[in-house]
């Protein structure tokens, strides 16, 4: 009997190796993806294990560092059990070759590992770079973004600390109060050419109520005596304004901000988000004193460009309705290019707001990409059908936002919304270019 049940060594193995073959099937080494035998099995941390190119495949879909089963996120970068691939390589080998040749055969499957392992490269890097190289910082990006950064932070001191008190300007103060010299100074604000007329006013010690007392023949005689039509066009016009209005009208974006604290902050933000819906809301609520000078300035017609004068005021005194042919140029901005407009708007203004207008341009130049980007995503998934669906939702949201503003809007502190105003304006533009950045490298991980 002992004899019987005793084997010598190679014996014991064959039947070691039976018995494997029979107890175990490809079904037990299979892949939750696919439901196929396991190729280069990749375990998370989770204990669950996949195919490396199903990993890659699920992971270049979703984006997302997570199970595909259990939803639990991964820490690191997934590695290939090595163990467990050459055991499955050693029982299965036809069923491994097969899937091989399945496997390179399929590009899609190719260019899923090729950006699967180009993220894990970059894991790497940025583990490595932060165990290795802390003395040296984030690199030239992050010090790109800390001088941008103190720059922003000096220009807004700058600002803080160098306009006049809102409280004492023009436009909160009535005409009838202006002095000999406030007078002056509202009309230096008309442009370079009124200059001019300057010692003219204050030898005819010329105050806020003899100002608005002053008749179009007047302008023509001593000690006055302007000439020029389209100056005395223009001041007249200006004058009416001060008379209907009773204060001094904004003519820039500080004494626009200190008329209208909530409008601007509400535009300022909505330009960001919504610059379509912020455009349209200009045409609805506020169309000559806003939208009727931004579309002259960038749709303007070659008539006004030729006949246009040195300054930037003069040309916003007497504006008419936009013809056809500059709603269409502005329509087709409109539609396709929303942040040139606001572009081209600033950099009309640059004479008078040098630093503030390149932020802006520069904002809308970093906006303009990250939009373009937003629409490659959309067709890259095949999710433009769902369009008509985002469009509605982000109107809804916008109308929501925008009266929650406009009901809290009274009890919220003047010093709170002008730290919004100005992080939206010289802030923005830097949280903006490591978005951009971020969504370049995302890119080139998708294509590579």
């Amino acid at each position: 009997m002992e004899e019987d049940v005793k084997l010598d060594g190679n014996e014991g193995d064959h039947i070691t190796t039976a018995k494997l073959d029979r107890k175990i099937s490809v079904s037990e080494f299979s892949c939750h993806c696919c439901y196929d035998i396991l190729v280069n099995p990749t375990t998370l941390n989770c204990g669950h294990s996949f195919c490396r190119h199903c990993l890659a495949l699920w992971w270049v879909s979703s984006k997302k560092t997570e199970c595909p089963e259990c939803r639990n996120t991964w820490e690191g970068f997934p590695k290939v059990n090595i163990l467990l691939r050459d055991v499955i390589e050693k029982l299965f080998p036809d069923a491994i070759q097969q899937k091989y040749k399945d496997v390179e055969g399929n590009h899609e499957i190719i260019h899923a590992l090729q950006a699967f392992n180009n993220y894990g490269n970059e894991q790497n890097q940025t583990s490595t770079g932060m165990q290795g190289n802390q003395p040296r910082g984030g690199g030239f990006f992050s010090g790109v973004l800390t001088a941008l950064t103190s720059v922003a932070v000096v220009l807004l001191v700058y600002h803080w600390s160098s306009r006049e008190s809102e409280q004492d300007l023009l436009v909160h103060k009535p005409v009838a109060k202006w002095t000999a010299e406030e007078v002056v100074l509202c009309l230096e604000q008309l442009g370079p050419w009124a200059s001019h007329y300057k010692d003219l006013f204050l030898s005819g010690r010329v105050n806020g109520r003899l100002l608005i007392t002053l008749a179009e023949e007047e302008f023509s005689k001593n000690p006055y005596s302007i000439e020029n039509s389209s100056h005395k066009k223009a001041i007249l016009m200006e004058l009416d304004r001060v008379k209907t209005l009773g204060v001094k009208p904004p003519q820039n974006l500080w004494e626009y901000k200190a008329v209208n604290p909530g409008k601007s902050l509400f535009l300022l933000y909505a330009l960001k988000s919504s610059p379509r819906l912020s455009m349209l809301y200009l045409y609805l609520f506020d169309y000559a004193e806003t939208f009727l000078p931004f579309i002259h300035t960038t749709c303007p017609l070659q008539e006004e460009q030729k006949e246009q004068e040195e300054d930037l005021f003069a040309k916003f005194i007497d504006l008419q309705d936009p013809t056809w042919r500059q709603w269409r140029e502005f329509l087709v901005k409109y539609v396709f290019l929303p942040y040139q407009l606001i572009a081209e708007f600033a950099w009309d203004w640059l004479e008078l707001h040098y630093w503030t207008s390149r932020f802006i341009i520069v904002n809308a130049m970093l906006l303009t990409v990250l939009e373009s980007f937003s629409f490659w995503n959309l067709w890259s998934r095949r999710e433009l059908k769902n369009l008509p669906q985002l469009m509605w939702r982000h109107f809804w949201n916008m109308s929501t936002h925008g009266i929650f503003v406009a009901i809290f809007w009274p009890v919220i502190p003047q010093f709170v919304c002008n730290c919004f105003f100005y992080w939206a304006l010289y802030f923005n533009p830097i949280i903006n270019i490591d978005l951009v950045v971020k969504e370049i490298r995302r890119l080139e991980t998708q294509v590579v």
